[in-house]
Protein backbone atom coordinates (compact mmCIF):
# COMPACT_ATOMS: atom_id res chain seq x y z
CA UNK A 1 0.00 0.00 0.00
CA UNK A 2 1.41 3.40 -1.01
CA UNK A 3 1.11 5.76 1.92
CA UNK A 4 2.90 8.76 0.38
CA UNK A 5 1.51 12.17 1.31
CA UNK A 6 0.54 14.70 -1.35
CA UNK A 7 0.64 18.43 -0.65
CA UNK A 8 -0.87 20.95 -3.06
CA UNK A 9 1.64 23.77 -3.43
CA UNK A 10 0.66 27.02 -5.21
CA UNK A 11 4.08 27.31 -6.88
CA UNK A 12 4.90 23.75 -8.00
CA UNK A 13 1.54 21.97 -7.88
CA UNK A 14 1.53 18.60 -6.17
CA UNK A 15 4.49 17.77 -3.93
CA UNK A 16 4.84 14.13 -2.91
CA UNK A 17 6.37 13.31 0.46
CA UNK A 18 7.25 9.61 0.74
CA UNK A 19 6.12 7.87 3.91
CA UNK A 20 8.89 6.83 6.28
CA UNK A 21 11.86 9.00 7.30
CA UNK A 22 11.03 12.07 5.15
CA UNK A 23 7.43 12.22 6.31
CA UNK A 24 8.59 11.70 9.92
CA UNK A 25 10.77 14.83 9.57
CA UNK A 26 7.82 16.87 8.22
CA UNK A 27 5.65 15.70 11.14
CA UNK A 28 8.32 16.52 13.73
CA UNK A 29 7.42 19.46 16.05
CA UNK A 30 10.63 21.32 15.09
CA UNK A 31 9.65 21.20 11.41
CA UNK A 32 6.04 22.16 12.18
CA UNK A 33 7.38 25.20 14.06
CA UNK A 34 8.38 26.64 10.65
CA UNK A 35 4.65 27.18 10.00
CA UNK A 36 4.86 29.98 12.57
CA UNK A 37 7.83 31.77 11.00
CA UNK A 38 7.35 34.09 8.05
CA UNK A 39 9.70 33.40 5.14
CA UNK A 40 10.21 37.05 4.23
CA UNK A 41 10.31 38.61 7.69
CA UNK A 42 8.68 42.02 7.35
CA UNK A 43 8.59 42.33 3.54
CA UNK A 44 4.78 42.17 3.70
CA UNK A 45 4.92 45.83 4.76
CA UNK A 46 5.64 46.51 1.07
CA UNK A 47 4.20 43.37 -0.55
CA UNK A 48 1.04 42.36 1.37
CA UNK A 49 0.99 38.93 -0.30
CA UNK A 50 4.38 37.98 1.16
CA UNK A 51 2.89 35.99 4.04
CA UNK A 52 4.28 32.57 3.16
CA UNK A 53 6.22 30.58 5.71
CA UNK A 54 9.56 28.82 6.11
CA UNK A 55 7.53 25.59 6.17
CA UNK A 56 6.26 26.16 2.62
CA UNK A 57 9.73 27.12 1.40
CA UNK A 58 11.32 24.00 2.93
CA UNK A 59 8.77 21.75 1.21
CA UNK A 60 9.39 23.56 -2.10
CA UNK A 61 13.17 23.14 -1.80
CA UNK A 62 12.61 19.44 -1.00
CA UNK A 63 10.46 19.09 -4.15
CA UNK A 64 13.18 20.66 -6.33
CA UNK A 65 15.79 18.40 -4.73
CA UNK A 66 13.72 15.31 -5.65
CA UNK A 67 13.53 16.59 -9.24
CA UNK A 68 17.27 17.30 -9.35
CA UNK A 69 18.21 13.84 -8.04
CA UNK A 70 15.94 12.18 -10.60
CA UNK A 71 17.38 14.28 -13.44
CA UNK A 72 20.99 13.51 -12.40
CA UNK A 73 20.24 9.79 -12.11
CA UNK A 74 18.69 9.75 -15.58
CA UNK A 75 21.99 11.13 -16.94
CA UNK A 76 23.85 8.17 -15.52
CA UNK A 77 25.12 9.77 -12.30
CA UNK A 78 25.10 7.05 -9.68
CA UNK A 79 23.24 8.12 -6.54
CA UNK A 80 22.24 5.42 -4.03
CA UNK A 81 18.67 5.50 -2.70
CA UNK A 82 20.13 6.10 0.77
CA UNK A 83 22.05 9.15 -0.55
CA UNK A 84 18.95 10.48 -2.33
CA UNK A 85 16.88 10.18 0.85
CA UNK A 86 19.67 11.77 2.93
CA UNK A 87 20.11 14.81 0.67
CA UNK A 88 16.30 15.26 0.57
CA UNK A 89 16.21 15.06 4.39
CA UNK A 90 19.03 17.63 4.60
CA UNK A 91 17.26 20.15 2.34
CA UNK A 92 14.02 19.67 4.30
CA UNK A 93 15.86 20.67 7.47
CA UNK A 94 18.21 23.33 6.03
CA UNK A 95 16.23 26.26 7.50
CA UNK A 96 15.05 24.63 10.69
CA UNK A 97 17.14 26.90 12.92
CA UNK A 98 15.55 30.17 11.77
CA UNK A 99 14.19 32.41 14.47
CA UNK A 100 11.23 34.81 14.37
CA UNK A 101 11.21 37.21 11.42
CA UNK A 102 13.97 35.15 9.82
CA UNK A 103 17.31 37.00 10.12
CA UNK A 104 16.37 39.92 12.37
CA UNK A 105 17.03 38.19 15.67
CA UNK A 106 20.48 36.91 14.78
CA UNK A 107 22.01 40.23 15.86
CA UNK A 108 19.45 41.35 18.41
CA UNK A 109 18.31 38.64 20.80
CA UNK A 110 21.25 36.35 20.06
CA UNK A 111 24.75 37.12 18.86
CA UNK A 112 27.78 35.29 17.55
CA UNK A 113 25.82 32.24 16.42
CA UNK A 114 24.13 31.79 13.04
CA UNK A 115 20.85 30.09 12.19
CA UNK A 116 22.94 27.42 10.38
CA UNK A 117 24.65 26.54 13.68
CA UNK A 118 21.27 26.31 15.40
CA UNK A 119 19.89 24.28 12.48
CA UNK A 120 22.64 21.71 13.12
CA UNK A 121 21.76 21.52 16.84
CA UNK A 122 18.12 20.96 15.92
CA UNK A 123 19.04 18.33 13.30
CA UNK A 124 20.98 16.46 15.99
CA UNK A 125 17.88 16.59 18.17
CA UNK A 126 15.60 15.29 15.38
CA UNK A 127 18.23 12.60 14.71
CA UNK A 128 17.97 11.44 18.34
CA UNK A 129 14.16 11.54 18.21
CA UNK A 130 14.08 9.49 14.99
CA UNK A 131 16.45 6.75 16.15
CA UNK A 132 19.74 8.04 14.67
CA UNK A 133 18.61 7.73 11.03
CA UNK A 134 19.97 11.13 9.95
CA UNK A 135 23.73 10.61 10.20
CA UNK A 136 24.20 10.65 6.43
CA UNK A 137 21.92 13.69 5.96
CA UNK A 138 23.89 15.65 8.58
CA UNK A 139 27.24 14.62 7.01
CA UNK A 140 26.06 15.89 3.60
CA UNK A 141 24.72 19.11 5.14
CA UNK A 142 28.10 19.73 6.81
CA UNK A 143 29.97 18.94 3.57
CA UNK A 144 31.68 15.98 5.22
CA UNK A 145 30.56 13.36 2.69
CA UNK A 146 32.79 12.17 -0.19
CA UNK A 147 30.25 13.04 -2.91
CA UNK A 148 30.68 16.82 -2.63
CA UNK A 149 28.13 17.59 -5.36
CA UNK A 150 25.34 16.46 -3.00
CA UNK A 151 26.31 19.28 -0.62
CA UNK A 152 26.36 21.72 -3.55
CA UNK A 153 22.69 20.89 -4.20
CA UNK A 154 21.97 22.17 -0.66
CA UNK A 155 24.40 25.06 -0.47
CA UNK A 156 26.08 26.76 -3.44
CA UNK A 157 25.38 29.59 -5.87
CA UNK A 158 22.92 27.30 -7.62
CA UNK A 159 21.30 25.29 -4.85
CA UNK A 160 17.71 24.12 -4.42
CA UNK A 161 17.23 26.57 -1.54
CA UNK A 162 17.82 29.58 -3.84
CA UNK A 163 15.88 28.09 -6.74
CA UNK A 164 12.85 27.70 -4.49
CA UNK A 165 12.95 31.00 -2.64
CA UNK A 166 13.36 33.06 -5.82
CA UNK A 167 10.37 31.35 -7.46
CA UNK A 168 8.28 31.38 -4.27
CA UNK A 169 9.09 34.93 -3.18
CA UNK A 170 8.41 36.18 -6.70
CA UNK A 171 5.04 34.39 -6.69
CA UNK A 172 3.87 35.70 -3.30
CA UNK A 173 5.18 39.26 -3.69
CA UNK A 174 3.78 39.54 -7.22
CA UNK A 175 7.19 40.69 -8.51
CA UNK A 176 6.78 38.69 -11.71
CA UNK A 177 10.26 39.56 -13.03
CA UNK A 178 11.58 37.26 -10.31
CA UNK A 179 10.11 34.15 -11.88
CA UNK A 180 13.05 31.92 -12.82
CA UNK A 181 13.01 28.80 -14.99
CA UNK A 182 13.90 26.42 -12.17
CA UNK A 183 12.67 23.33 -14.06
CA UNK A 184 14.95 24.06 -17.02
CA UNK A 185 17.98 24.76 -14.80
CA UNK A 186 17.42 21.45 -12.99
CA UNK A 187 17.12 19.57 -16.29
CA UNK A 188 20.47 21.07 -17.40
CA UNK A 189 22.38 20.00 -14.26
CA UNK A 190 25.08 17.36 -14.49
CA UNK A 191 28.12 16.18 -12.51
CA UNK A 192 31.74 16.24 -13.69
CA UNK A 193 34.62 15.32 -11.35
CA UNK A 194 32.30 15.42 -8.34
CA UNK A 195 31.19 18.99 -9.11
CA UNK A 196 27.83 20.26 -10.25
CA UNK A 197 27.92 21.73 -13.75
CA UNK A 198 25.27 23.19 -16.04
CA UNK A 199 25.10 22.03 -19.64
CA UNK A 200 25.74 24.69 -22.27
CA UNK A 201 22.05 24.76 -23.34
CA UNK A 202 21.20 26.12 -19.87
CA UNK A 203 23.23 29.33 -20.20
CA UNK A 204 20.22 31.56 -20.96
CA UNK A 205 18.27 30.22 -17.98
CA UNK A 206 21.31 30.90 -15.78
CA UNK A 207 21.67 34.45 -17.08
CA UNK A 208 18.03 35.01 -16.23
CA UNK A 209 18.55 33.46 -12.78
CA UNK A 210 21.52 35.70 -11.88
CA UNK A 211 19.90 38.94 -13.09
CA UNK A 212 16.64 37.95 -11.36
CA UNK A 213 18.48 37.41 -8.10
CA UNK A 214 19.93 40.88 -8.27
CA UNK A 215 16.51 42.36 -8.98
CA UNK A 216 14.82 40.44 -6.14
CA UNK A 217 17.46 41.58 -3.66
CA UNK A 218 17.07 45.27 -4.33
CA UNK A 219 13.34 45.20 -5.10
CA UNK A 220 12.21 42.84 -2.33
CA UNK A 221 14.77 41.67 0.25
CA UNK A 222 16.56 45.02 0.62
CA UNK A 223 13.62 47.30 -0.26
CA UNK A 224 14.21 50.49 1.69
CA UNK A 225 10.77 50.46 3.35
CA UNK A 226 11.20 46.86 4.50
CA UNK A 227 14.70 47.72 5.76
CA UNK A 228 13.31 50.69 7.71
CA UNK A 229 10.49 48.60 9.23
CA UNK A 230 13.06 46.01 10.27
CA UNK A 231 15.05 48.74 12.04
CA UNK A 232 11.97 49.63 14.10
CA UNK A 233 11.72 45.98 15.18
CA UNK A 234 15.43 45.69 16.01
CA UNK A 235 15.42 48.93 18.01
CA UNK A 236 12.24 47.90 19.86
CA UNK A 237 13.78 44.58 20.93
CA UNK A 238 17.06 46.31 21.85
CA UNK A 239 15.15 48.77 24.06
CA UNK A 240 13.19 45.94 25.71
CA UNK A 241 16.46 44.07 26.38
CA UNK A 242 18.11 47.20 27.81
CA UNK A 243 15.14 47.84 30.12
CA UNK A 244 15.45 44.25 31.42
CA UNK A 245 19.13 44.87 32.02
CA UNK A 246 18.23 47.97 34.06
CA UNK A 247 16.08 45.75 36.26
CA UNK A 248 12.72 46.83 34.89
CA UNK A 249 9.94 44.32 34.40
CA UNK A 250 9.11 43.83 30.71
CA UNK A 251 6.13 41.72 29.66
CA UNK A 252 7.05 38.77 27.41
CA UNK A 253 6.31 35.08 26.89
CA UNK A 254 8.69 32.80 28.84
CA UNK A 255 10.72 32.07 25.69
CA UNK A 256 11.06 35.72 24.66
CA UNK A 257 11.76 36.74 28.25
CA UNK A 258 14.68 34.28 28.38
CA UNK A 259 16.38 36.01 25.42
CA UNK A 260 15.63 39.51 26.71
CA UNK A 261 17.13 38.77 30.11
CA UNK A 262 20.24 36.85 29.03
CA UNK A 263 23.10 37.66 26.67
CA UNK A 264 22.84 34.59 24.51
CA UNK A 265 25.78 33.73 22.24
CA UNK A 266 27.45 30.51 21.05
CA UNK A 267 29.16 29.91 24.41
CA UNK A 268 25.87 30.46 26.26
CA UNK A 269 24.16 27.85 24.06
CA UNK A 270 26.91 25.36 24.96
CA UNK A 271 26.81 26.03 28.69
CA UNK A 272 23.01 26.18 29.11
CA UNK A 273 21.20 23.16 27.67
CA UNK A 274 17.78 24.78 28.21
CA UNK A 275 18.61 27.55 25.69
CA UNK A 276 17.79 25.43 22.63
CA UNK A 277 14.41 24.48 24.12
CA UNK A 278 13.64 28.16 24.73
CA UNK A 279 14.70 29.02 21.18
CA UNK A 280 12.46 26.26 19.81
CA UNK A 281 9.50 27.82 21.63
CA UNK A 282 10.13 31.20 20.01
CA UNK A 283 8.29 32.26 16.85
CA UNK A 284 6.76 35.37 15.25
CA UNK A 285 3.70 35.30 17.53
CA UNK A 286 5.76 35.79 20.73
CA UNK A 287 6.96 39.12 19.42
CA UNK A 288 3.63 40.35 18.00
CA UNK A 289 1.85 39.59 21.28
CA UNK A 290 4.55 41.36 23.32
CA UNK A 291 4.17 44.46 21.12
CA UNK A 292 0.45 44.68 21.87
CA UNK A 293 1.29 45.04 25.56
CA UNK A 294 4.39 47.20 25.06
CA UNK A 295 2.47 49.92 23.21
CA UNK A 296 0.75 50.73 26.53
CA UNK A 297 3.81 50.76 28.83
CA UNK A 298 5.08 53.86 30.62
CA UNK A 299 8.47 53.78 28.89
CA UNK A 300 7.92 56.28 26.09
CA UNK A 301 10.58 54.80 23.79
CA UNK A 302 9.37 51.19 23.95
CA UNK A 303 5.72 52.31 23.64
CA UNK A 304 6.52 54.45 20.58
CA UNK A 305 8.43 51.68 18.81
CA UNK A 306 5.75 49.04 19.55
CA UNK A 307 3.06 51.42 18.25
CA UNK A 308 5.19 52.09 15.14
CA UNK A 309 5.31 48.33 14.48
CA UNK A 310 1.62 47.67 15.03
CA UNK A 311 0.33 50.72 13.15
CA UNK A 312 2.82 50.51 10.25
CA UNK A 313 4.37 53.82 11.22
CA UNK A 314 7.71 53.19 9.53
CA UNK A 315 10.97 55.05 10.10
CA UNK A 316 11.71 57.63 7.42
CA UNK A 317 14.63 56.56 5.20
CA UNK A 318 17.41 58.52 3.57
CA UNK A 319 19.73 56.57 1.24
CA UNK A 320 23.28 57.82 0.66
CA UNK A 321 25.96 56.66 -1.76
CA UNK A 322 28.68 57.40 0.80
CA UNK A 323 28.65 57.30 4.63
CA UNK A 324 26.00 59.47 6.29
CA UNK A 325 27.52 62.79 7.44
CA UNK A 326 27.92 62.74 11.27
CA UNK A 327 26.44 66.24 11.55
CA UNK A 328 23.26 65.00 9.81
CA UNK A 329 22.94 62.21 12.41
CA UNK A 330 23.64 64.58 15.34
CA UNK A 331 21.05 67.09 14.08
CA UNK A 332 18.38 64.39 13.81
CA UNK A 333 19.22 63.03 17.25
CA UNK A 334 18.72 66.47 18.81
CA UNK A 335 15.45 66.96 16.93
CA UNK A 336 14.07 63.58 18.12
CA UNK A 337 15.10 64.21 21.74
CA UNK A 338 13.50 67.65 21.67
CA UNK A 339 10.22 66.65 19.97
CA UNK A 340 9.78 63.43 22.00
CA UNK A 341 10.83 64.96 25.31
CA UNK A 342 13.48 62.30 25.94
CA UNK A 343 17.13 62.39 26.92
CA UNK A 344 19.44 62.93 23.93
CA UNK A 345 21.41 59.84 25.00
CA UNK A 346 18.26 57.74 24.42
CA UNK A 347 17.34 59.22 21.04
CA UNK A 348 19.47 56.59 19.26
CA UNK A 349 16.68 54.03 19.83
CA UNK A 350 14.53 56.05 17.43
CA UNK A 351 17.04 56.06 14.59
CA UNK A 352 19.40 53.73 12.78
CA UNK A 353 22.48 54.06 10.57
CA UNK A 354 23.41 51.07 8.47
CA UNK A 355 25.38 50.00 5.41
CA UNK A 356 23.91 47.37 3.15
CA UNK A 357 26.08 45.56 0.66
CA UNK A 358 25.24 42.82 -1.80
CA UNK A 359 27.17 41.26 -4.61
CA UNK A 360 25.08 39.00 -6.79
CA UNK A 361 27.74 36.67 -8.11
CA UNK A 362 31.13 36.14 -6.62
CA UNK A 363 33.77 34.39 -8.70
CA UNK A 364 35.69 33.70 -5.46
CA UNK A 365 32.67 31.91 -4.07
CA UNK A 366 31.49 28.56 -5.34
CA UNK A 367 31.52 29.20 -9.11
CA UNK A 368 28.84 28.17 -11.59
CA UNK A 369 30.51 25.96 -14.19
CA UNK A 370 29.26 25.49 -17.74
CA UNK A 371 29.86 22.16 -19.49
CA UNK A 372 30.40 22.38 -23.26
CA UNK A 373 29.68 19.65 -25.80
CA UNK A 374 33.41 19.03 -26.26
CA UNK A 375 33.71 18.29 -22.53
CA UNK A 376 35.44 21.57 -21.62
CA UNK A 377 34.25 23.56 -18.62
CA UNK A 378 34.17 27.33 -18.17
CA UNK A 379 32.88 29.61 -15.45
CA UNK A 380 29.61 31.38 -16.29
CA UNK A 381 31.49 34.69 -16.17
CA UNK A 382 33.53 33.61 -19.22
CA UNK A 383 30.80 31.59 -20.91
CA UNK A 384 28.07 34.22 -20.97
CA UNK A 385 27.88 36.76 -23.79
CA UNK A 386 25.01 38.65 -22.19
CA UNK A 387 26.09 38.88 -18.60
CA UNK A 388 28.43 41.57 -17.52
CA UNK A 389 29.80 39.62 -14.59
CA UNK A 390 31.98 42.56 -13.58
CA UNK A 391 28.71 44.41 -13.04
CA UNK A 392 26.97 41.47 -11.38
CA UNK A 393 29.85 40.77 -9.03
CA UNK A 394 30.39 44.45 -8.23
CA UNK A 395 29.81 45.05 -4.55
CA UNK A 396 26.86 47.44 -4.43
CA UNK A 397 26.91 49.41 -1.20
CA UNK A 398 24.17 51.69 0.08
CA UNK A 399 24.13 53.73 3.28
CA UNK A 400 20.78 53.92 5.03
CA UNK A 401 19.79 56.51 7.60
CA UNK A 402 16.41 55.69 9.18
CA UNK A 403 14.64 57.69 11.91
CA UNK A 404 11.32 58.20 13.66
CA UNK A 405 8.80 60.35 11.79
CA UNK A 406 7.89 63.22 14.07
CA UNK A 407 4.75 64.60 12.48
Amino acid sequence: MNDDKIINDPVFGFIKIPSGLLYDIVRHPLFQRLNRINQLGLASVVYPGARHTRFQHSLGAFHLMSEAILSLQQKGNFIFDSEAEAVEAAILMHDIGHGPFSHVLEHTLISGISHEDISLMMMEQINRDLGQQLGLAIAIFRDQYPKRFLHQLISSQLDMDRLDYLRRDSFFTGVTEGNIGSARIIKMLNVVDDRLVVEQKGIYSLENYLTTRRLMYWQVYLHKTAVAYEKVLVNMLTRAKDLCRMGQEVFASPALSYFLQNNVDAAWFEQHPETLKMYEDLDDSDIWSAMKVWRHVSDKILATLATDMLDRHIFKVEVYESPVPPERIARQQELIADKMGIDIADAHYLMSVDTIQKDMYSTDDDSIDILYKDGSIRDISEASELLNVQLLSKKVQKHFFCYQRLS
